[in-house]
């Protein structure tokens, strides 16, 4: 299996996810380190387990409320309308300071009893004194590291998706302009003006219909080239009219088969589906008694195009750049990337579908 993955900007969030040995080492080091400053700049009866107590509340919580942090804003979906994910980022923000402040009164409880218990003294007042005194300064030292904590969220949420929407931009430029090359591709548009003309003569009738078909592809492909989405059954139909153009060059020497129920409950990238169709022609013979078979059906939460290996003899050169910027398009749009196989005497493009 071969999966094309661009290089991205290693976020914070990332770094927690990806190097996570690493960051628990980090953290605790941070932990130990705030304790003992803490510890030695004040004067406390019983300094050992005052630090021990300190350092275990550090380390929990900032393990607890990065991995919150982590799990609600991580992998927000910047695809929705700037009403929406604010909406989403507050009512996340408030199921995160919620759990954090509840996690950090449970452990603070905690190891008052484990403190009280090491000194033997009675834990029956611990609950009490916390409501009655202790609440106050244990609420605002919390809700200050939170606020800082929030801020540092905030801000990283902030630079990911001016990253995100920059780096769109750039790939965006590069998808219309390959795109572009496709609608102008001189060998396409040669192969059909020949096969017109030869139809124009004999056969008028399939001459008209050749042309609506063509007007229809490069329509198609005009008004969509822009987009990000497009239904996949709308790419289906595309895919069929862009098919019976090359049947009537190449009659039955390329064959399509498309096996995709409830298309219309999906979306897909605009001409995805017609670069992977055109690589397969490009890069295949196809005769009648060996002809080239592109299936298109669905699988999981992909759109499959699978073609039979029929490599010519002399093979043109490939760059990929068209499967390349088609794989950093998805990447971007679907969070997902493309699939590629090529085994067993099959060509196998993934694609992942958009709700």
């Amino acid at each position: 299996m071969v999966k094309f993955v661009s290089m991205k900007t290693l976020s914070l969030f990332d770094f927690f996810d990806q190097r996570k040995t690493v960051s628990h080492v980090a953290i605790l080091i941070f932990a130990l380190i705030v304790a003992v400053i803490i510890g030695v700049s004040g004067r406390h009866p019983d300094l050992p387990l005052f630090l021990v107590s300190l350092f275990i509340m550090l380390f929990a919580q900032l393990e607890v409320f990065i991995f919150l942090g982590y799990k609600l804003f991580a992998e927000l979906d910047f695809d929705k309308s700037p009403g929406e994910i604010t909406r989403v980022i507050l009512i996340r923000f408030f199921i995160f300071l919620t759990g954090c402040l509840m996690f950090s009164m449970i452990l603070f409880l905690f190891i008052q009893y484990a403190e009280n218990y090491i000194r033997g003294e009675d834990n029956i007042r611990v609950v009490y004194n916390f409501i009655h005194g202790g609440f106050q300064n244990w609420f605002k030292s919390t809700i200050s590291g939170l606020s800082v904590g929030a801020i540092i969220f905030i801000v990283l949420l902030w630079q990911t998706s001016l990253r995100r929407e920059q780096k769109l931009r750039e790939e965006k430029l590069i998808f219309q302009n390959e795109t572009l090359k496709n609608q102008v591709n001189p060998h396409f548009l040669f192969n059909s003006l020949n096969t017109l003309s030869s139809l124009i003569i004999t056969h008028p009738d399939v001459a008209e219909r050749f042309i609506i078909r063509l007007s229809s592809i490069y329509r198609y492909i005009l008004e969509n080239s822009q987009k990000d989405r497009v239904s996949l059954k709308d790419e289906l139909d595309f895919i069929s009219e862009y098919h019976d153009l090359h049947k009537v060059r190449d009659e039955d020497k390329i064959l399509l088969i498309i096996n995709t129920p409830n298309a219309e409950r999906y979306n897909i990238l605009p001409v995805s589906l017609q670069i992977l169709v055109e690589n397969a022609i490009k890069h295949n013979m196809a005769t009648r008694e060996s002809p080239l078979t592109i299936s298109i059906y669905l699988e999981d939460e992909y759109i499959v195009v699978k073609n039979n290996l029929q490599k010519m003899s002399v093979q043109l050169k490939s760059t990929r750049i068209g499967l390349k910027n088609l794989a950093e398009r998805v990447r971007l749009i679907a969070g997902r990337d493309l699939i590629i196989e090529e085994k067993n005497n099959f060509f196998t493009v993934k694609t992942p579908l958009l709700k």
